[in-house]
């Protein structure tokens, strides 16, 4: 079974910088794309940044040039560095992961419970 677990989200002042992580466990052939998402409550989850299994990322405009998503494929993680951030950047922050847990067999898209970030003004 594929799990997500996101960690480093908290409390923050305007400006201020965070850095989330998400690593992927359990049993799977291929992970491919990595992505992080944001959901404020009552609304649709929306893109933040994602990352391809070879390492080019791509960003939400708004998030473009005070962010950086990576991954450590050894470590089967992904990282996302903020800056700059603001109050409407708090929500909850989802990793995704799409993986192949075996081979031959489709593509499953897998979901973590979600890390909160709140930044204050």
């Amino acid at each position: 079974q594929v799990q997500l677990v996101e960690s480093g989200g908290g409390l923050v002042q305007t400006g201020g910088s965070l850095r989330l992580s998400c690593t992927v466990s359990g049993s799977f052939v291929t992970l491919g794309a990595l992505t992080w998402y944001r959901q404020v409550l009552g609304e649709q989850r929306e893109l933040v940044a994602s990352i391809d299994n070879v390492g080019s990322p791509m960003y939400a405009a708004s998030w473009k040039g005070r962010s950086t998503i990576s991954r450590d494929n050894a470590k089967n993680t992904m990282y996302l560095e903020m800056n700059n951030l603001k109050p409407d950047d708090s929500g909850v922050y989802y990793c995704n992961a799409l993986v192949r847990t075996a081979v031959a067999t489709a593509v499953g898209n897998y979901w973590g419970k979600g890390t909160l970030i709140t930044v204050s003004s």
